[in-house]
């Protein structure tokens, strides 16, 4: 405080409110490293929603392979003595193929369609975005053949858990 003495001066001190720039290099800091916590945590949430659909989808296509083996093993499809009685293609799957136990010449269908590899390039169509392994080549080599035993995904990248697509 001043004194009322005339001859002191009193220094008036008038402070500036508002930040100094420390301030604002700290906040901005501290906002980026949020943003790029939220931004890891999003791009985990995509890949954890692509795996959930690589799950889905694979179920859905070896549980059409088995029904069409059940299919063939019962004598509904015709298939050669030589055949495995897996369907030939993917797109047999959803073609359908005749059902040799109906008199009027119906089809037996066992997708309504194909679905895609979440993980492949989304330009493919559906039925060149999996690997497919035919019943004669191994499980450790999967190779096309004759028919389609099993699907497996193409990409060359590894899931949350650290195992990679290929072997789902």
């Amino acid at each position: 405080m001043c004194s009322r003495v005339p001859s002191q001066r009193c220094a008036v001190r008038f402070r500036i409110r508002g930040f100094t720039l420390i301030e604002l290099l700290i906040t901005v800091a501290i906002l980026a490293l949020l943003a790029g916590g939220a931004m890891s945590l999003a791009s985990l949430a995509v890949q954890r929603t692509q795996e959930q659909e690589l799950r889905s989808s694979l179920r859905q296509i070896r549980e059409a392979i088995d029904a069409y083996k059940v299919a063939a093993d019962s004598g509904r499809i015709a298939k050669a003595a030589d055949e495995s009685g897996y369907p030939p293609t993917l797109s047999a799957l959803v073609e359908g193929v005749p059902d040799a136990g109906s008199a009027q010449a119906k089809k037996l269908y066992f997708l309504r369609r194909l679905p895609r590899d979440p993980m492949a390039d989304p330009e493919l169509p559906a039925d060149a975005s999996w690997g497919l392994r035919s019943y004669e080549s191994s499980a450790d080599n999967p190779q096309p053949g004759r028919d389609v035993f099993d699907v497996y995904s193409l990409s060359p990248k590894t899931s949350i858990g650290g195992r990679p697509y290929r072997e789902w």
